[in-house]
């Protein structure tokens, strides 16, 4: 086994150029090389093409990709294509390909040149292709966006519930199936319906830390709204999600105008606008895509700053995946949705024509949108409660990344309220959804209570001191808390857990956030979150390396991130690596791609570097990530118990000067620090206020600009530190 972890780091650097994989993958990868039936439940960002795309290139023969999209398959297959000398390494076979085009792609299988074959659903149910396919090498079958299995998932695709017959008939092979967006009943409808009950099942954590989640009023100018936050973000990639085809055109109109560069992207586009449209954003020449949900699933563009949902979409699903397209790249990704009731009213209408089992389904996705809208308790932990995680909210990573965290709403005692609550659920056979546990607390009467004559109970009524809005709150927290829980195969009835049962018999204490009651004249909670100096020390260098990467991407006809990405071309600025071989040292550059693109990348910066007589860190390039990631451990954790600074350095043989430049880095690529228990002891408040503020409004985070600001009023090391804190708190 050690072998094969060995040449899966080998194989991890020669084909993508990362040192070290991500969470779950190399496990996820080691099940698959196994042949080991394998089901992977991970996040957007989190990595999981890597999951079957390096399998199949390490593995003999074909591996077909099954992707519902045309647009998602022509960017990983461009992707796939950048790390490889042979154009035939990755194919795709759908209905954009002429004959001429399916023969090519025929014989790159045949001659055993094509590692990756994406198809869509459709495609592989042709006879013809299936015929084909039997006869060919194939190594496995991924599934990705498997969720489109499932009625209960939010992207359903009636043709994704026979692929199991289709593999069957191909050949007797592994399947992979993979989605970022899977609560507990898809998971069990995926995994029965592609009859692999014994798959090795790898769940990774949901949250995302460097996503912000802010939920605002919808009123009457949030196109104004969209406008001033837009250009907050000047120069910056972002999406704007619609749910009608007619608010695409005017939102990206409106933005037009204003001298936004946006376009529009819906499915009521000819199929070339709507890719001349996409790659003017993959490629930059746009900022702003303004879109219906039909745009953006799989689009692999790291560097997207921010996501406003005009809309509220139809479930919660929806808003993780659509929201997931922010920060892919670790950095900043806020995530902006603007709610009112009238919204949830329109989509309920839509609902009113469908089968009543879509209905229903449709009805229950909507209330946790609504649970979501309106609670005041941490977002994030609302969000990764309904994908069956808990979280730490005091803790957790991105703890403060949202509004109802930074804009804390009051809280009171309910712990009466919370026995009668799980009392009721209780007494009445825990056979309700939500909806009638709180008509049976507030003594409103329905047919269902009538006919199970609960309103002639001592109970019925008993919570009508209280509004049904009260109530609905309180459920959802206590679904959050523990004691309650929503049955899978009847979604949305209420069942105690053992938790609850305790708490019946001997009540604790129970804070109770109230909601926020949305009208059209609250405005409370807006706010802004300013965005923190970057990570590169030398500017003018990753601006010219900004403009090539452009223009590199330009020349390959690719978009500027399959290039290099942002936080290579600051890694760069770091190291200055001025030959190929310092460049595949560079974080996220592996050999072919120093090879493919790195020539005038490092001719770049060697002449930069003699214009500007720059000393070169030299140790930066052949320290070992190894060493690097043990000092950033023993760092994190060292500040955490507080320990002074001077005994983290000594302990390290570092003097305080070289620790500062260690928890600089630290901050830089992303991770918080805690040091205001060092700060305390040199600086008061007012001086950590006043230079706080400074960093805040301050174009650059260059501490000789700090200083020259300060008029000596403060030493360097001081100012350094209060920027480690800065970056911790504002950036990170």
């Amino acid at each position: 086994m050690q072998n094969t972890k060995i040449d899966l780091h080998l194989a991890l650097k020669k084909y993508f150029g990362f040192d070290n994989f991500l969470g779950l993958q190399e496990e996820v990868i080691e099940s698959v090389l196994e042949n080991k039936n394998t089901f992977v439940i991970m996040p957007t960002g989190g990595g999981k093409s890597l999951c079957y795309q390096l399998p199949a290139l390490i593995k003999e023969g074909t591996a077909i990709v099954v992707s519902p999209l045309i647009a998602l398959m022509k960017n990983q297959v461009d992707a796939i294509r950048g790390v490889s000398e042979h154009r035939g390494v990755a194919h795709v076979l759908n209905s954009s390909l002429n004959k001429g085009e399916i023969r090519q792609v025929m014989s790159d299988i045949e001659n055993g040149v094509t590692k990756l074959l994406y198809v869509a659903p459709e495609s592989l149910a042709k006879q013809d292709y299936t015929d084909f396919l039997k006869k060919q090498n194939i190594s496995f079958v991924a599934v990705d966006e498997a969720h489109c299995i499932s009625e209960w998932g939010h992207d359903f695709r009636p043709e994704y519930r026979n692929l199991r017959n289709i593999i069957n008939e191909i050949d007797d092979v592994p399947i992979i199936g993979l989605t970022a967006t899977a609560t507990e009943k898809v998971q069990e409808d995926i995994l029965k319906t592609l009859r692999m009950s014994d798959a090795n099942t790898f769940k990774a954590s949901f949250n995302r830390p460097n996503l912000f989640y802010d939920v605002r009023p919808k009123t009457k100018d949030v196109q104004k709204d969209i406008i001033r936050f837009v250009k907050q973000y000047q120069g910056k990639s972002g999406i704007i999600y619609c749910l009608s085809r007619k608010k695409v055109e005017e939102v990206a109109q409106v933005l037009q105008v204003n001298g936004i560069k946006a376009v529009p992207y819906h499915a009521g586009l000819d199929a070339k606008t709507r890719a001349r449209h996409q790659d003017m954003f993959l490629m930059e020449d746009v900022d702003v895509v303004v879109a219906t949900i039909a745009f953006g699933m799989g689009i692999d563009k790291p560097d997207v700053r921010f996501v406003i949902h005009h809309d509220i979409p139809k479930s919660l699903e929806s808003y993780y995946q659509e929201t997931g397209r922010a920060g892919r790249d670790g950095g900043e990704g806020y995530c902006l949705a603007y709610y009112s009731y009238d919204d949830i009213e329109k989509l309920e209408k839509f609902l009113s024509g469908k089968p009543v089992a879509e209905q229903e389904i449709g009805h229950a996705l909507l209330q946790e949108v609504i649970g979501y809208a309106e609670t005041s308790m941490s977002r994030r932990k609302y969000l990764l409660h309904y994908f069956g995680e808990e979280f730490d909210e005091t803790n957790g990573l991105g703890a403060d990344m949202d509004d109802n965290m930074r804009n804390p709403k009051q809280k009171h005692e309910a712990k009466d309220s919370v026995q009668l609550l799980l009392e009721v659920v209780r007494d009445t056979n825990q056979t309700y959804k939500a909806k009638n546990i709180v008509n049976t607390l507030v003594g409103k009467s329905n047919a269902m209570l009538k006919s199970h004559k609960i309103d002639q109970k001592d109970f019925f009524g008993k919570g009508a001191s209280q509004t049904p809005l009260y109530w609905m709150a309180l459920i959802r927290q206590v679904l959050v808390a523990g004691y309650l829980k929503k049955e899978i195969e009847q979604y949305g009835v209420l069942k105690l857990t053992p938790r609850a049962n305790t708490f019946i018999e001997n009540p604790i204490s129970f804070m109770m956030t109230e909601d926020h009651v949305y009208d059209e004249g609250d405005d409370s909670g807006i706010i802004t979150i300013t965005k923190g100096g970057g990570g590169a020390a030398d500017e003018k260098l990753l601006k010219m390396l900004k403009e090539l990467q452009k223009k590199v991407a330009k020349k390959h006809n690719v978009p500027p991130y399959a290039v290099f990405q942002e936080p290579s071309l600051e890694d760069m600025v770091l190291k200055y690596p001025i030959n190929l071989e310092e460049l595949s040292k560079v974080y996220g550059v592996g050999e072919g791609k120093a090879k493919k693109y790195g020539k005038e990348f490092v001719s770049l910066i060697a002449n930069y570097v003699k214009e500007n007589d720059i000393l070169r860190p030299d140790d930066l390039i052949v320290k070992s990530t190894g060493t690097n990631s043990a000092l950033k451990l023993f760092i994190i954790q060292n500040t955490d118990r507080k320990i002074p600074l001077e005994d983290i350095a000594k302990s390290k043989g570092l003097n305080i000067d070289e620790l500062i430049k260690e928890m600089q880095r630290i901050v830089y690529s992303g991770t918080k620090l805690k040091i205001d228990y060092a700060i305390d002891e040199i600086l008061d408040e007012d001086q950590q206020e006043e230079i706080f503020d400074y960093f805040l409004e301050s174009e650059t985070d260059k501490i000789q600009d700090a200083m020259e600001e300060f008029d000596g009023d403060y030493e360097e090391e001081e100012l350094r530190l209060m920027r480690i804190k800065f970056l911790s708190e504002v950036a990170n």
